[in-house]
């Protein structure tokens, strides 16, 4: 039997139609949640994702606001302007969007914007609020996954789920946001010997380093749930970290790529830009 295909596209789209209610709802009280979105350079990926998440923020409506920069921007005018973002009571969420150029410390610039703004959930404030379980910005990928396994009432408590990938923007908050549903937790990266012996003990199978069917059907468990984060692309082609044609008949639930998680991600963002609105006008956080 094939596995059921978790299709995270439909599951934003239910997301979105309420969210849309939501800005509505907050919108009857003359205020319009508002996203702002800093894109260095002209990285095609980038270029992409920003059009995608701009586009999802009017559909629900969430203003949004483009800033551009050269790729040989100065870290301290990028730096500046995120301070005006801070200080701006029209925005609130502020996503700079990754990669950045290399004379550009990632980290300096995540810890620069105001945590209440922080809709990526990468700042320090919000990541150790997430690791003690308190209410905060979540970041998008991590939490989309968990409400697509929720969706698809995937039992999180007691699984062992096993995550290929530690980055801090996936695999690490990953592993705490499932951990935070009382699952048992592997975290397995470049440096892992004998990575099929971990990858066939899990229930729950999420992969996301960037690496084309880096996961094959012989390294998972029949009838795991596995969720591919990847997104490899060769020409107008994308492909994912996992081999969907040799685990589709393994598997009971597989996201395809495209159309799985990377839906998802731009739902729980748009998500935390309303969270963060309300939070900032002290307003009770609904979705």
């Amino acid at each position: 039997m094939s596995a059921i295909i978790m299709d995270g596209k439909q599951l934003a789209a239910q997301i979105r139609d309420t969210l849309k209610d939501e800005v509505a709802e907050y919108q009857n009280q003359s205020v319009q949640p508002g996203l702002a979105v800093i894109l260095v350079g002209n990285h095609p990926a980038s270029e992409t994702y920003v059009q995608a998440k701009q586009k999802a923020a009017l559909a629900v409506g969430i203003r949004s606001y483009l800033i551009r920069f050269a790729d040989n921007v100065s870290q301290g005018e990028l730096l500046a302007k995120i301070a005006q973002l801070n200080n701006d009571p029209q925005v609130n969420g502020i996503l700079v969007q990754l990669p950045l150029p290399k004379h550009i410390d990632v980290q300096t610039v995540i810890d620069a914007i105001d945590p209440e703004k922080d809709v990526d959930g990468f700042h320090p404030l919000n990541v150790g609020n997430m690791q003690v379980g308190k209410k905060t910005l979540l970041p998008c990928t991590p939490f989309g996954i968990v409400k697509l396994l929720k969706a698809y009432n995937i039992p999180l408590q007691g699984k062992h789920a096993v995550i290929v990938g530690h980055s801090h923007i996936v695999g690490r908050p990953m592993a705490t946001l499932l951990l935070n549903e009382n699952a048992t937790v592997s975290v397995c990266h470049a440096y892992t010997e004998n990575l099929k012996e971990m990858t066939k003990m899990a229930d729950i199978l999420i992969v996301a380093v960037g690496k084309k069917h880096l996961i094959t059907g012989d390294m998972v468990k029949p009838a795991a749930t596995v969720i591919d984060v990847g997104i490899n692309r060769e020409g107008k082609r994308i492909f994912g970290d996992c081999d969907f044609d040799s685990i589709k008949d393994i598997a009971s639930h597989i996201t395809p790529v495209p159309g799985g998680v990377g839906p998802m991600t731009i739902a729980t963002l748009l998500c935390n830009t309303l969270q963060a609105a309300r939070s900032q006008s002290k307003q009770p956080v609904l979705v």
